[in-house]
């Protein structure tokens, strides 16, 4: 008998704040800070809310790109991740209300694999359809580029050279 996942799922985190800055977020067995850097009155000890949403979506490429790689048959040797974004402070400098805190995301995706164009068009097309984190940030209105180089290799010549 096989097991089905659930679709739906709940989130639950619990998190202290020490100081008016730093946060420490429970999540399983698993303690993340986020803090200010001192010149903001933080103590530097994690990375700032918004620094750590960017890196979200670096840890969520990643993820995703690697299932939908191996959904098309795309077999990743490397990859190495890099954002770039502009950060629209006057939402946390309480100036005014912004609806589109970043309004563009800059996510340069350097990738080395096996397996045929076909298979990594595939994959670029499905990373947008299926991370959570993108559709979060083009939800919020959200420009994000992304700048692909990658080193493709047809699976078959690859195991010509063994």
């Amino acid at each position: 008998m096989a097991i089905r996942q659930k679709t739906v799922v709940p989130v639950r985190m619990e998190a202290s704040c020490p100081t008016h800055a730093r946060t420490e977020v429970s999540v399983r067995d698993l303690v993340a800070v986020m803090d200010e850097p001192v010149e903001r009155g933080g103590t530097n000890r994690g990375a700032s809310p918004t620094e750590t949403v960017c890196a979200a979506l670096l840890a969520c490429t990643n993820v995703i790109l690697h299932r939908c790689a191996a959904a098309a048959g795309l077999d990743i040797q490397s990859l190495d991740l890099a954002l770039n974004a502009s950060f629209d402070r006057r939402g946390v400098m309480l100036e005014e209300e912004i609806d589109t805190p970043f309004p563009d995301v800059e996510l340069n995706i350097t990738l080395s694999a096996l397996g045929t164009e076909a298979a990594l068009q595939e994959t670029k097309t499905n990373l947008k359809r299926f991370c959570p984190v993108s559709k979060l940030f083009a939800g919020s209105g959200s420009t994000i580029t992304e700048n692909w180089s990658v080193t493709l290799q047809n699976k078959e010549s690859a195991h010509d050279d063994v």
